[in-house]
């Protein structure tokens, strides 16, 4: 039997997430949570020590979780530069929190640019260093959109 065989035989039901969403490392819990809440509204759902959890209020698979990046469950090797993933969070008004953001002297690394298929983003560091991608819905490229068929 081919591999691939094997893969069309198996129940992937059973392996679908039930939920899932990132955690951000976090050199101080408490400024994160603050941070995190503030800016996008997030509702505290748990909060301890070494992990805090946060929820959109409307929509609560919108899910972050925040973990103190010295606790004993974050590996070694990624303790000191942690790395790989993007957190994505998508609002209405991309604009508007990038006007928050300046005020409340938050770092930009790229103002709000619409890009080619259809996402008006914004990326910004939180404070332990993670480079976030705030977006909103924008008109895509019809160039590009042609390109799909």
């Amino acid at each position: 039997m081919e591999w691939m065989d094997r893969i069309v035989e198996t129940d992937w039901s059973r392996h679908m997430p039930q939920r899932a969403f990132f955690s951000v490392l976090s050199t101080d819990l408490a400024r994160s949570r603050d941070w995190y809440t503030s800016l996008f509204g997030y509702r505290v759902e748990f909060d301890s020590d070494w992990f805090v959890h946060l929820q959109d209020p409307d929509t609560p698979t919108l899910e972050l979780g925040l973990i103190a990046r010295d606790h004993e469950i974050v590996d070694e090797r990624m303790r000191p530069h942690p790395t790989g993933g993007v957190v994505t969070l998508v609002v209405d008004d991309v604009d508007g929190l990038h006007a928050e953001a300046v005020s409340r002297g938050i770092e930009v690394v790229q103002p709000p640019t619409d890009l080619f298929y259809g996402q008006r983003r914004l990326l910004i560091v939180d404070p332990d260093g993670q480079v976030l991608d705030v977006s909103s819905e924008c008109e895509p490229d019809p160039e590009w959109v042609a390109t799909l068929g």
